[in-house]
């Protein structure tokens, strides 16, 4: 599907569903450097349960138009835009964020509360910081800065090409995702986890946290604070993930999310 937003076309799934009207709406915000594709299973699942699915591609992902944005903040406030274009104001929105999306998922929470009644966040760390490495890689659009995040973002057992989908490779997916993006686009990702800042106050909204044992992106520590500091009473470790926990244990997030939001 596709809107016009102020910044020009965006891209966004809906989980082939087909909503009625009232529905609820369940909308997924993508990590970086991917697009709205990581999220298919739980977006067919909630929209077969009736939910409106919004699956966005941020600008300069996938199928929506750039140039990339700048700062976290700027990209909750186009998730609000595009929210608030296709989202009636009289149902609930839950907001469910991976990595970067994650903080796109606070930033929205905490500058547009009005708007989003519930959020889950997933291999979330706040503040997410970015070493130099792979922050310089992606500078100088050099593949070396997917070779590196691919093999940070998998536990050992996802990196040796185990996986819960018989037949396909997490490692080798992971990369080829990353590769789909336009110069610039990762570096303005990573540049933006790496400056965003939020203080430690509680989320007003209802919050859900998925860890992440292995995850040596956003550390399992890391996201137990983050859970601490918004005042999430909903938090999911998973056993033996990495950061990549939407390709490692699908069914373990589905679950969790099933569980969180009622269906």
């Amino acid at each position: 599907m596709r809107i016009n937003l102020g910044n020009g076309e965006a891209c966004y799934g809906i989980g082939s569903g087909h909503p009625k009207d009232g529905a609820d709406a369940i909308v997924f915000i993508h990590g970086a450097g991917f697009d709205h594709s990581v999220w298919v299973m739980p977006a067919r699942y909630f929209a077969r349960h009736g939910y409106r699915v919004i699956a966005p591609d941020l600008p300069a992902h996938g199928g929506s138009e750039g140039p990339a944005l700048s700062s976290i903040e700027e990209m909750a406030d186009w998730v609000a835009e595009l929210i608030g274009e296709l989202v009636p104001s009289e149902v609930k929105t839950t907001l469910v964020g991976h990595s970067l999306g994650s903080l796109v998922t606070l930033a929205a929470a905490d500058r547009h509360v009005d708007l989003i009644d519930q959020v889950c966040l997933l291999g979330t760390s706040a503040p997410m910081p970015v070493g130099p490495p792979l922050l310089n890689a992606a500078k100088d659009n050099h593949h070396a800065a997917f070779e590196m995040a691919n093999t940070w973002s998998h536990s050992t057992v996802g990196r040796i090409g185990a996986s819960q989908n018989p037949g396909l490779s997490n490692f080798n997916s992971g990369e080829r995702w990353l590769e789909r993006m336009g110069e610039d686009t990762y570096h303005a990702d990573l540049a933006a986890c790496n400056a965003y800042e939020r203080d430690s106050r509680e989320l007003a909204q209802r919050s859900l946290v998925i860890v992440g044992s292995d995850d040596k992106m956003t550390a399992a520590k890391s996201g137990l604070k983050v859970a601490s500091v918004v005042g999430s009473e909903h938090t999911v470790m998973l056993e033996g993930s990495g950061h990549a926990m939407l390709s490692e244990q699908p069914n373990q997030v589905l679950d969790a999310l099933s569980n969180f939001v009622g269906v």
